[in-house]
């Protein structure tokens, strides 16, 4: 059995952030579905995919440590908006915080010289930077559009939801990819 260390903790620590914001986005998604927005459902809906598959990956990581792993509870997500900008601003909000949770995975696994945990945390550190900059580049268009939810949408179909690419460097996923 490998030694559960700091760096472990907060790794399994993550599975529940990753299950949450899993969670939040389904609620954004469905928001978004709930008010005939179905460009930016898909894409919420997919990114609650994605973190589901973190999630997962580092239950994975687990796994092949021959650590044993718990699936935490989560608290539960925001369901109410004031309008259809509120979502992706605590999109937003939500992916920077990932973000400085990842960065700390990267500075405890080094800090406790565990080359096998921060070789994993890189993939999600290239993520994050490209999940904030995927919501900043949408808060900004929701802001520019004025309103005129035809315009938001359509961009959404144009750049964000096309085919997704596998990334045949990602870490395996327990239980498979969905």
């Amino acid at each position: 059995m490998t030694e559960f260390t700091k760096f472990h903790q907060l790794l399994h620590d993550q599975i529940g952030n990753e299950f949450y914001a899993s969670q939040q986005y389904i609620a954004v998604a469905t928001y978004y579905d709930n008010h005939d927005m179905p460009q930016l459902a898909k894409l919420f809906y997919r990114q609650a995919v994605e973190e589901r598959t973190h999630a997962m990956m580092i239950v994975q990581y687990f796994l092949d440590r021959d650590m044993d792993v718990e699936i935490p509870g989560i608290p539960a997500p925001n369901n109410k908006f004031e309008d259809y900008k509120a979502p992706i601003n605590l999109a937003l909000e939500q992916e920077k915080t990932v973000t400085q949770q990842v960065v700390d995975l990267a500075k405890s696994a080094r800090d406790t010289g565990d080359y096998l945990g921060e070789q994993f945390v890189q993939r999600f550190i290239k993520e994050q930077v490209e999940e904030v900059a995927i919501m900043t580049t949408l808060q900004t268009i929701a802001e520019r559009c004025k309103g005129n939810l035809f315009d938001l949408e359509n961009f959404v179909e144009r750049e964000f939801n096309g085919p997704a690419a596998d990334d045949p460097t990602a870490p395996p996923v327990a239980g498979g990819n969905i």
